[in-house]
């Protein structure tokens, strides 16, 4: 176990303004100056450079003269490994001053910031390395006259940009860039504008980790500029974005004119089912725990609640019940368990849901406001209703807000999954019940990348990750992570 220095009282990143990372260097940005806040307390933490097209253009050529030269690409698969996993370390010891960082940048409760979003990362960026030296072909019998030998080749695809949101910074940068320098690729990192800090800190120690210039490359900057030249850029070979499915969408046109490879893991609207045999005991909190982690600032949140009719006023109670005891406060407060959310405008985004679905008919059970005091707060919230033509039932909100429908025994699991699948999303799915008959039958048809059998959770390296219909293309994470990042070649050889 690699010993962890403690953290900082201040980390040294916030005392000087956050800088470019490019080809090995840091360098002032051309896009101005970005004040990154604390959405704890709506102060400024921060401030950033941003990054023009013309530091996106930089970052990109050098990226692809590191990718050409092979220093990276042609590197024995070992040795990349090796430079990972030293990697994994360095991060390993800094990682109370990394998870200090993140609740500072985000908001999250600093235990959770340490124990779901650095660990996670550091075990994502430890299992991608591993698959360095595993990645193969295979060779394929010919049916064609003659004596053949055929093989398939999988080699690195090139040049990577990869674009992350703010809610979960750290782990998803990790998700994208552990895969693609495994894999032998070079890459661009592109940050959330308002949460770099973890990033700029992954440059400065994959520098010190001896990963060489020009590998890994960090521009933070407005999506709608560098974000957007990432993806035009004609030395770019794949984008990997995570964000919403707008920007999805945007991004496919953009990509369009190049035929550049691209994987998009992007909104849901993820039902929890709660049969009436469920244990309760376990259902009540579980539910509670996937819409109100991350104060709901998750695309895999349990957003809609679809319950037993006999066991729903149970259930709906026991939820308010944990919203109402819930604690709200900075992450580097003692005890907190619900963050802020990112920003006064999504914060407003969220509220407004709330307020157009009680004007369309929804009861408000508990929650509903912002709270008191300084900081981008939203108190958990419950909301019931009978009308699947909502927004707020329909719509990704992103935000601590739970929406409750209910079925009964005239309604067969058909109609409780088309319940389930009744908007565009298919991210993850969640079903609590004792039949396990039900529960895999459930498993099966319900249209959606993820499910969750009696438990809230389920997220590891080795299982894909992804969704859907307009939850995203392609998979992160386990070996389909890495294989995305790789282009498959076959070579035919006639011997006789």
């Amino acid at each position: 176990m690699t010993a962890t220095a403690p953290a900082p009282t201040r980390p040294a990143l916030l005392d000087t303004p956050l800088r470019l990372f490019i080809d090995g260097e840091f360098v002032d940005g051309r896009g101005g100056d970005f004040a990154v806040m604390d959405p704890s307390t709506g102060k400024e933490l921060a401030t950033t450079s941003l990054a023009s097209a013309a530091d996106v253009d930089l970052a990109v050529r050098a990226a692809r003269a590191a990718f050409d030269d092979g220093r990276w690409s042609q590197l024995a698969p070992a040795a990349r490994a090796a430079r990972l996993q030293r990697l994994a370390d360095l991060l390993e010891e800094n990682l109370e001053e990394l998870a200090l960082l993140e609740s500072l940048n985000c908001g999250k409760p600093l235990a959770v910031a340490r124990a779901f979003e650095i660990r996670q990362g550091i075990e994502i960026l430890r299992y991608q390395a591993g698959w360095a030296t595993k990645l193969s072909g295979e060779t394929r019998d010919v049916s064609l006259p003659g004596a053949w030998h055929a093989y398939t080749l999988r080699r690195p695809i090139g040049v990577a940009g990869l674009i992350v949101p703010w809610n979960v910074p750290f782990t998803l940068a990790l998700s994208k860039v552990a895969p693609a320098l495994a894999a032998g690729c070079t890459a661009v990192l592109k940050p959330a504008e308002l949460t770099p800090l973890t990033a700029v800190r992954l440059a400065e120690l994959a520098r010190e980790a001896g990963i060489p210039a020009g590998v890994l490359n960090v521009v933070q900057g407005l999506g709608a500029v560098a974000g957007q030249a990432l993806a035009e850029h004609p030395l770019v070979d794949k984008i990997s974005f995570t964000g919403s499915t707008a920007v999805g969408q945007h991004l496919l046109r953009t990509v369009s004119h190049t035929l550049k490879r691209i994987s998009l893991e992007l909104g849901g609207k993820s039902p929890v089912v709660v049969f009436d045999d469920a244990d309760l005991d376990q259902a009540i909190p579980g539910a509670a725990q996937a819409i109100f982690a991350n104060a709901g600032q998750v695309c895999a949140a349990g957003s809609r609640l679809y319950v037993h009719e006999a066991v729903a006023e149970e259930v709906v109670a026991g939820i308010a019940r944990i919203a109402e005891g819930m604690r709200l406060g900075a992450g580097t407060a003692e005890g907190k368990q619900l963050g802020p959310l990112i920003s006064e405008a999504q914060r407003k985004r969220v509220l407004d849901y709330v307020r157009a679905g009680i004007a369309g008919g929804a009861e408000l059970v508990t929650g509903g406001t912002a709270a008191d005091g300084a900081g981008y707060f939203v108190r958990p919230t419950v909301l019931r209703t009978d009308s699947p033509e909502l927004a707020l039932v329909r719509e990704e909100i992103f935000g601590p807000v739970l929406v409750v429908q209910t079925f009964s025994d005239r309604d067969p699991i058909e109609d409780v999954l088309a319940m389930a699948d009744e908007t565009d999303y298919g991210l993850n799915a969640i079903v609590w019940t004792r039949d396990i008959s039900r529960a895999l039958l459930f498993a099966d048809r319900v249209k959606a990348g993820n499910v969750r059998v009696n438990t809230p959770a389920g997220m590891d390296p080795n299982l894909p990750f992804g969704g859907f219909k307009m939850s995203g293309w392609g998979r992160e994470n386990g070996r389909e992570g890495i294989e995305a990042y790789t282009e498959l070649k076959t070579v035919t050889v006639r011997l006789a």
